[in-house]
């Protein structure tokens, strides 16, 4: 791998980072190496939450324009293109472990749609985020960005590529917590380890939960949830739970 790094720095916990200097632009190889990291690390075992994040000073400042610029622009290399960037945005979307975004830095038009397919964001407070397409006459993103953006601002930043800083975000609700740049990843970690130390079975289900019914009307949505929760009633992590429970200890799953 040449621009994705893979670190485990405590059990279960798995470190994703973007690491194409200077600003961890996405190119296909950048995105080939996410899909693939991504995808390994839903058959580990031994990893439950995943942190992503950036290396440096920038999270991700979109594709990367010179080789978009010498893209031919054939129907199949754009049609192959094309494929490629939903599926690394699916990667992270569709994944059956919880994605925790880190924004290290600046989060710009793919870089911020990347960022919104995680399951919630912790961002450094010099970090801003931006949709700056329409500066180039382009656009894309909104089916993405609507999930965790106030439709009036994603409309706003897309429509004019204004620059939102992660403590406006944070005001709005859109980020959980607002860090410096040093503390962000360690804090990242913090709150994976503890979400990896729940049942490995619940974590993945209600994971799962979220893509199934986030477009379904409410009552046939719960309908779904309620099946969920009927299944993990009867796993061997619920008895674990519930003994211990009532023997005043920490369930070992």
């Amino acid at each position: 791998m040449e621009c994705v790094e893979l670190d485990i720095p405590v059990p279960h916990v798995a470190v994703v980072m973007l690491n194409r200097p200077p600003v961890n632009a996405l190119n296909q190889q950048a995105r080939h190496e996410l899909i693939a990291v991504m995808d390994e690390l839903q058959s580990r075992d031994d990893v439950r939450c995943l942190v992503l994040t950036g290396k440096g000073r920038i999270f991700c400042a979109g594709a990367d324009i010179k080789e978009k610029a010498d893209l031919n622009q054939g129907d199949h290399s754009q049609a192959a293109a094309n494929r490629l960037t939903r599926d690394v945005f699916l990667s992270v979307l569709d994944s059956s472990k919880p994605v925790i975004g880190a924004i290290n830095g600046h989060a710009l038009g793919a870089g911020m749609v990347l960022a919104s397919c995680c399951d919630f964001l912790l961002a450094a407070d010099t970090a801003k985020f931006a949709m700056p397409e329409i500066d180039v006459g382009q656009g894309g993103g909104a089916s993405y960005l609507q999930r965790v953006l106030p439709l009036t601002l994603m409309r706003r930043m897309m429509l004019t590529g204004m620059r939102v800083p992660a403590t406006e975000l944070y005001r709005r609700g859109v980020i959980e917590e607002c860090l410096s740049a040093d503390e962000l990843v360690g804090s990242a970690v913090e709150v994976a380890a503890a979400i990896a130390a729940k049942s490995p079975l619940a974590v993945r289900t209600i994971r799962e939960s979220f893509v199934s019914v986030e477009h379904l009307p409410m009552a046939e949505a719960f309908k779904i949830e309620q099946r969920y929760t009927s299944m993990l009633s009867a796993s061997p992590d619920a008895d674990e739970a519930r003994r211990a429970f009532f023997e005043k200890r920490r369930p070992v799953f």
